[in-house]
């Protein structure tokens, strides 16, 4: 663990130039980290559009945005449902028509801790089918415009990747059989994360510009879990926010900032808060586990990933 190329605090958004010019969309932006995310980048002079199901929450964001930096703030909304892959294929083809470029795509929104086995519209388990899936597509569709802009494509994973069954479940992919609300999470952000070493692998093949980082909010005060998750769990968050094992959504959206922003991290790579059980603390490279990398496995998963999602993605 290190944090020590960023000074002593770790990176914190002070390192950040001007960005004007600079476009950087972001996935489920009206709240939680991808909200501050958003604040922080407009605090610059970026261009954001948040890409969110709800339109009425992501209209008072755009105003609470615009109330804080003036009329004249950069930022966007595109209705996207993650959980409806022909809402992601025509919210791609929205931001291809009217975005010239993209500095980077913030795979930020998930879904987090269902109580119970439910699906997407085209039929997913919910949790690996909007965090992982509708991601996937995203990011094929948006792939080259972010090539030829040079940008990066950041995936937001979390700190479950190695609280779940540490492997994928390719004989059943819906959890079917073992529907366990945190393992079936857990299992979504593995994938997630092998789909992201996966494209750093095939874009170092085919020699394209793109830079791939996966990073976590590590334990920030967030509405994740009190969205979708049962009471009891719920209440247990509601109690640990009240502790300093939380941190500020503020603080969560450091990571992904970092990745957005920097041009010279080490790709195979989870960064992320490096203090108490790497929950907290200043932001830098954490502890990766190796079996979130394993060769075969990513292969395996990229391949099925196209074959369920009907989409080919040739790099």
């Amino acid at each position: 663990m290190t944090y020590q190329q960023f000074g002593p605090n770790g990176w914190t958004p002070e390192r950040l130039a001007n960005l004007s010019g600079k476009t950087y969309l972001i996935t489920g932006a009206n709240s939680g980290t991808g909200f501050e995310a958003a604040k922080i980048l407009l605090s610059k002079g970026a261009k954001v559009i948040m890409l969110n199901r709800n339109a009425e929450k992501s209209y008072d964001a755009m105003a609470a945005l615009k109330n804080k930096f003036g009329e004249n703030a950069d930022i966007e909304f595109v209705q996207m449902d993650l959980a409806d892959l022909n809402s992601v294929r025509s919210a791609a083809k929205l931001i291809l028509e009217k975005t010239p470029h993209i500095n980077a795509l913030i795979c930020n929104a998930a879904i987090a801790q269902v109580p119970k086995q439910s699906f997407t519209k085209d039929g997913f388990e919910s949790q690996i089918g909007v965090n992982h899936y509708g991601h996937f597509l995203l990011c094929g569709l948006l792939f080259d415009r972010i090539d030829a802009s040079l940008g990066h494509i950041v995936v937001v994973s979390s700190l479950g990747y190695k609280m779940g069954i540490k492997a994928i479940q390719f004989d059943d992919m819906n959890w079917d059989k073992n529907y366990q609300q945190n393992s079936t999470y857990c299992h979504s952000k593995l994938a997630q994360m092998m789909f992201a070493y996966e494209l750093q692998n095939k874009i170092k093949n085919a020699n394209r510009n793109v830079k791939v980082y996966v990073c976590h909010p590590g334990s920030s005060a967030t509405s994740l879990i009190s969205t979708s998750a049962n009471f009891l769990t719920k209440s247990i968050w509601y109690l640990m926010t009240k502790t300093p094992m939380v941190q500020s959504a503020e603080k969560g959206a450091y990571p992904e900032i970092m990745c957005a922003t920097e041009n010279e991290l080490e790709e195979r790579a989870l960064y992320g808060p490096t203090g108490r059980m790497e929950m907290v603390g200043p932001v830098g490279t954490g502890t990766l586990l190796p079996f979130a990398h394993d060769e075969f496995v990513m292969k395996k998963l990229w391949q099925i990933t196209e074959d369920n999602i009907g989409y080919s993605w040739r790099i």
